[in-house]
C-alpha cells in the first residue's frame, strides 16, 4: 500500500537507483529515520526528546529505528521489545505522521483509520490520554501556520457511555482504541462496520499475553474479518515484550493467505536494555534457620531496597500475598502508611485499583505490593526498582514484571528476586541465569478451538448469507484455524445448525442454516450469488441482539457455599475453579478445619468433617503455574550441578554458581541441599533430561504408602500426569489413589496395603493411550463439568443473556449440568469435543505427557525407583505440600526441621560405617 510523505536521503538514494526500498535490508542511520518524519512532526520530536546529532546514534530507541520505516512503507511488522523501549510510541508515531500528511493533502474521511487493540481496558485508557499530547501539539503547530488538521482520537471499550458510542458515528475517530471484544461487537453493527472499511493500520498491543489464550484466538478471526472487509488489506503492527518464538507470535498476528503466511517484518530487540537482576535469599539454611529469623530477614532487607530507591513494585505470586506483605511492611515500619504505599490486584474495586494506577503514575506512592495485575498497563515513569517474591514461573513474566521498572530510555532495569524455600530457590537460579542468557519461554497457541469458532460463524452469518467457502476461507485464514479442515468444519456446522435428534427439546436451536442455492424450480434463492453456490445465513430474528450480547470468551466465574451433608451446617466458600482439583474423597482445609469433598450441587459443595490428612492444598488454583520449558532448563541445571558435586565436591559447585546472578546465601543454600540429596539416596535420586526419578516412602504412623514423582515440568503436566497415573493405578490395584500436585512433581498415597510397581506403569505406558485415558480419567468430574459450562456458553448453546435477563455463573453451571450428559451421548458433539481438547491441551499440557513417555519408550529417559525411610531433601517440598493449611508457619518450619535431621542422621550414620570400613 503506497503511503504519502515519503522522503530521506537514504530511501531516495536507493529508490532513484530504480530499487524498491527495503528498510529489512538497507542500512539506516537515525538521521533517515527522522527525515521520514514530515517537517511539523519531526520538530515536534526533537522538541520532545531533544536535538538530533549527527555523530550520536542514539536518537531513537532501537526498535523506533527499525519500526518507523516499516510503517512508512506500509509493511506488517512484529516489533519484539522489552517493556519502556518506545515500541508502542513508534507505532504511533509512525502512523500519526503518515495520517497527517494524509489529511493535509486530500483530508481523511469521516470514518476509522487506525484500531489499536490492547488485552485491557486501563492500558487502551492509558494509550487514549498519552496520545492527546502528540496529536494536539503538532496539530497546534499547524494551526500557528494557519493549517487547519483534525486526527481525532477515541477509545470504545464495555465502560464507554451509550452516549460516547452513539457520536462516533457522525464524528468518527480516525484512531480507534479498543479492545478484542469490541472489535467483535463492532464487526457485527451495521452502521460502524461500515467505518470500518477505511482501516489502514491495526495496532496489536501486548500481543503476547493474547496469543496463548482464546481472546487471542477469538482476535485472531476478528482481524481476518476486518481484512475481507476493507477497502485495501490494513498494515498490521505487532507490539511484544520478550516473548518466544517469534515466528509463532508473527504468523499468529498476520495470519495466511492460500494457506501461507502473509509477509511481514521482525524488528527483534528484545536485549536491548541493560537487567542488573540478583537472587537473594535471606539465609544460607532455609530448613535449620527458624522460619520467623527468615522472615524477620526477609523483611528488613525489602525495607532497606525500598528506602534506596524512589519508587518500588513488589510482585507476588498471590494476591493474599500482596495484602500480607503491605500488611507486614505497615506493621513493622514506621515509614510506610496509606500516603505512601498500597496493594493492587484484581479483586478490589475498579475506583481503588484506578486511584493507585494514577498515584503510581504520578510517583506519590514510595512501594506497590501486587500479584499479577500490574504486569500490564500504565506507564510508571518512576519505578526504579521492581521486586519479586518467590518465583514468578517463567522467565517471559519475569522479564515482563522487571521490565516495568526503569522506563526512561537508556535507564538499566534493577529487579531483586527473593526465594524463600528450596524449590523456588532453585527455580529463581535457574530462571535469573537464563534470562541473563536470552532465553524465553515458548508461547502456545490454542488451535482449532470450536468455541471461538462457532461464534465468528455465526456472526458472518447474522451479516450475511455468505457463501460458505467465504466464511470458511475467513476462518482458515486466521493462525489458530490454518489446520482447521473437512472434518472440524462439518463438526461444527452440524452443531450450528442444531442437526441432531432432541437438540431442540433441551432448548438448544439452530443459530446458521446451510443453503446448496440450487432451487428445484430453478429460480434463484438469492440471486445475488451464483446457482449451487453453498450459502450460510442466520437463524432467528434475534440473532444479532443474541450475538452482541453474549460473545467473548473471558468465562464468568463464582464461588461455591460449602456446607455439611450432617445438619447442612454453612462452613465457608471456595472459588468454583479450586473444585477442579477436588475429587470426591479429597480432604482439604477451610477456616482452620479439615473436610472431605462429597459432591457439588450447582453452586453448593457438600462435605464431611474429618480429621483425615490434607490432600489439596488451599493455594493450588491461585499460583502461576511453572512454564513447561523453564521446567526443562532446571533439569538441565540439576544434571550440571551433579557433574560438579561429583567432579570436585561443594568447593567447585559453590565457584559454578557464583557465575550466576545470586547472592552468597543462594549459592551456599544450593549447594547444601543438592550435596545433602546425593549423600543421602545417591546422585540418581535426582531428576535430570534423561532420569525421572520416582521415590517410595512407607509411613507405618500414618499407614500410607507415598510416592513422590520428581517430574519438574510444571504443575499443568503434573495434573495431567498425575491424573493419568491415578486412574492406571486404581485399575490395577483397585485402589483409591490421593494426588497432590506441585510445578517440581506430585506425590500419590495410598493404604500401605496396597503396593504398586509405579515405576513399571510409567515405564509401559503407550504414548498413543494417553488421550484416551485422560479423556476417561476425567468422566464426572468437576473440572469437565466446569469447562463444559464455559465451553457451552462461548458456543452460544447455553446465554447469559437473553431478552433482559442475565444468568449468574452459578445458574449456568446448573444449566449446563443438565445438558451434559445428553451432549456426551451426541455423536462428535463440537462443544463436548472442544471441552476435551481445551482441557487435555491446555490445561493438562498432553502433548508434553505424549514426549516425555516417548522419551522413556525410546530409552532416552531412564525411571529410577528409590525407597526411602523418610523423604529426601528433594522431596520436602512435596511432602509438606499441604503442612500450611493445617499447622503454623514455626510448626511446618518444625516439620522440616525433622526430616532434615533423619536426612543429616541417615548421613553421619553411613559415614560412620564407612569409617569403620575403611579402619578395618
Amino acid at each position: 500500500m503506497e503511503r504519502e510523505g515519503r522522503t530521506g536521503a537514504a530511501f531516495d538514494a536507493v529508490e532513484a537507483a530504480g530499487v524498491p526500498f527495503d528498510p529489512a535490508t538497507t542500512t539506516i542511520d537515525d538521521g533517515d529515520v527522522l527525515e521520514l518524519l514530515a517537517p511539523v512532526v519531526r520538530e515536534w520530536w526533537v522538541d520532545q526528546f531533544g536535538a538530533y546529532v549527527p555523530s550520536n546514534d542514539g536518537f531513537f530507541t532501537p526498535p523506533q529505528k527499525e519500526a518507523i520505516p516499516h510503517i512508512h512503507e506500509g509493511t506488517n511488522a512484529l516489533i519484539c521489545a522489552p517493556t519502556g523501549s518506545g515500541k508502542t510510541l513508534a507505532s504511533f508515531i509512525g502512523i500519526i505522521n503518515e495520517l497527517f500528511a494524509r489529511d493535509r493533502a486530500d483530508g481523511l474521511e469521516n470514518a476509522v483509520y487506525c484500531l489499536y487493540v490492547s488485552p485491557l481496558k486501563s492500558l487502551a485508557n492509558d494509550i487514549h490520554r498519552n496520545l492527546e499530547v502528540p496529536l494536539s501539539e503538532i496539530a497546534d503547530r499547524l494551526d500557528e501556520r494557519g493549517e487547519s488538521v483534525d486526527i481525532r482520537h477515541a477509545i470504545r471499550h464495555g465502560d464507554t457511555p451509550d452516549a460516547e458510542r452513539s457520536r462516533m458515528l457522525t464524528e468518527t475517530p480516525h484512531i480507534l482504541n479498543t479492545t478484542p471484544e469490541t472489535l467483535a461487537i463492532l464487526l457485527n453493527s451495521p452502521k460502524f462496520r461500515e467505518k470500518l472499511r477505511t482501516v489502514e493500520y491495526v495496532v496489536v498491543d501486548e500481543i503476547h499475553s493474547l496469543a496463548e489464550n482464546k481472546r487471542g484466538t477469538h482476535l485472531s478471526v476478528s482481524l481476518e474479518r476486518l481484512e475481507a472487509l476493507a477497502d485495501e488489506s490494513p498494515t498490521r503492527i505487532g507490539c511484544s515484550a520478550t516473548v518466544e518464538p517469534l515466528d509463532t507470535v508473527g504468523e499468529f498476528l498476520v495470519g495466511c493467505e492460500d494457506g501461507e503466511p502473509r509477509d511481514y517484518e521482525l524488528v527483534d530487540t528484545r536485549f536491548v536494555r541493560e537487567y542488573d537482576l540478583e537472587l537473594r535469599c535471606p539465609t544460607d539454611d532455609l530448613v535449620g534457620t527458624p522460619r520467623g529469623v527468615v522472615t524477620e530477614r526477609f523483611y528488613d532487607a525489602l525495607h532497606d531496597l525500598v528506602q534506596d530507591h524512589t519508587n518500588t513494585l513488589v510482585f507476588t505470586n498471590t494476591r493474599s500475598g500482596a495484602e500480607r506483605v503491605l500488611h507486614n511492611l505497615r506493621e513493622r515500619y514506621d515509614a510506610y502508611d496509606e500516603d505512601n504505599s498500597a496493594c493492587h490486584h484484581g479483586s478490589l474495586s475498579k475506583d481503588r485499583r484506578q486511584a493507585v494506577e494514577r498515584r503510581l503514575k504520578e510517583g506519590e506512592l514510595d512501594v506497590v505490593t501486587t500479584s499479577t495485575s500490574l504486569e500490564l498497563g500504565i506507564d510508571m515513569p518512576h519505578l526504579d526498582l521492581v521486586v519479586q517474591v518467590g518465583s514468578p514461573k517463567s522467565v517471559a513474566a519475569l522479564l515482563q514484571r522487571v521490565g516495568r521498572a526503569g522506563h526512561q530510555v537508556g535507564e538499566t532495569v534493577t529487579g531483586r528476586v527473593f526465594a524463600l524455600d528450596r524449590d523456588e530457590l532453585v527455580e529463581c537460579a535457574v530462571m535469573l541465569a537464563k534470562a541473563k542468557a536470552g532465553f524465553v519461554d515458548r508461547v502456545f497457541v490454542p488451535e482449532n478451538a470450536q468455541d471461538v469458532a462457532a461464534q465468528h460463524v455465526y456472526g458472518m452469518a447474522i451479516n450475511g448469507p455468505r457463501p460458505e467457502r467465504e466464511i470458511r476461507r475467513v476462518l482458515t485464514s486466521a493462525y489458530p484455524y490454518r489446520n482447521y479442515g473437512d472434518d472440524e468444519w462439518e463438526t461444527l456446522a452440524r452443531y450450528l445448525t442444531a442437526d441432531y435428534p432432541g437438540l431442540e427439546s433441551k432448548n438448544v436451536y439452530p443459530k446458521i442454516w446451510r443453503d446448496e442455492n440450487d432451487p428445484p424450480d430453478g429460480e434463484y434463492h438469492y440471486p445475488d450469488f451464483p446457482v449451487g453456490e453453498p450459502l450460510i445465513g442466520k437463524r432467528g430474528r434475534l440473532a444479532r441482539v443474541i450475538y452482541m450480547t453474549n460473545l467473548g470468551t473471558i468465562p464468568d466465574s463464582f464461588t461455591c457455599n460449602v456446607v455439611t451433608r450432617s445438619g447442612d451446617e454453612w462452613v465457608g466458600q471456595l472459588d468454583e475453579s479450586y473444585l477442579d482439583t477436588l475429587e470426591p474423597g479429597e480432604v482439604f482445609v477451610l477456616g482452620g478445619d479439615r473436610f472431605e469433598y462429597r459432591y457439588r450441587r450447582g453452586s453448593k459443595v457438600y462435605v464431611d468433617r474429618t480429621s483425615s490428612r490434607p490432600t489439596v492444598p488451599s493455594w493450588f488454583s491461585e499460583r502461576l503455574p511453572l512454564s513447561y520449558d523453564l521446567g526443562r532448563e532446571i533439569l538441565s541445571f540439576q544434571s550440571d550441578l551433579l557433574d560438579r558435586l561429583e567432579r570436585g565436591g561443594r568447593p567447585e559447585a559453590r565457584v559454578w554458581l557464583r557465575e550466576f546472578p545470586l547472592d552468597e546465601n543462594s549459592v551456599r543454600s544450593l549447594v547444601r541441599a543438592f550435596d545433602e540429596q546425593v549423600r543421602y539416596a545417591g546422585p540418581d535420586s535426582v531428576s535430570t533430561p534423561d532420569r525421572l526419578v520416582i521415590e517410595e516412602e512407607l509411613d507405618r504412623n500414618e499407614y500410607e504408602r507415598r510416592y513422590y514423582v520428581h517430574s519438574n515440568y510444571g504443575r499443568r503436566f503434573n495434573d495431567g500426569f498425575s491424573r493419568l497415573l491415578a486412574y492406571r493405578i486404581a485399575q490395577a490395584a483397585t485402589a483409591n489413589v490421593n494426588v497432590a500436585v506441585a510445578d517440581h512433581g506430585f506425590s500419590l498415597s495410598m493404604p500401605l496395603n496396597r503396593k504398586v510397581d509405579v515405576a513399571g506403569i510409567v515405564a509401559d505406558l503407550d504414548p498413543e493411550d494417553v488421550r484416551a485415558d485422560l479423556r476417561a480419567s476425567l468422566d464426572g468430574t468437576d473440572l469437565l463439568k466446569r469447562y463444559f459450562r464455559i465451553n457451552a456458553t462461548r458456543s452460544l448453546m447455553l446465554l447469559k443473556r437473553y431478552k433482559g435477563y442475565e444468568k449468574s455463573a452459578s445458574q449456568q453451571q446448573v444449566s449446563s449440568e443438565m445438558l451434559l450428559g445428553f451432549a456426551q451421548d451426541l455423536e462428535d458433539f463440537a462443544v463436548v469435543e472442544e471441552t476435551y481438547r481445551e482441557i487435555l491441551e491446555d490445561k493438562l499440557n498432553v502433548a508434553a505427557i505424549e514426549d516425555v513417555l516417548g522419551d522413556v519408550q525410546a530409552g532416552e529417559v531412564e525411571i529410577a525407583h528409590h525407597r526411602v525411610d523418610s523423604p529426601s531433601p528433594k522431596a520436602f517440598g512435596l511432602a509438606t505440600l499441604l503442612a500450611s493449611d493445617v499447622v503454623l508457619a514455626e510448626d511446618e518450619s518444625a516439620v522440616l526441621q525433622e526430616f532434615h535431621q533423619r536426612v543429616l542422621d541417615h548421613i553421619e550414620d553411613d559415614e560412620r560405617v564407612e569409617a569403620a570400613f575403611e579402619e578395618s
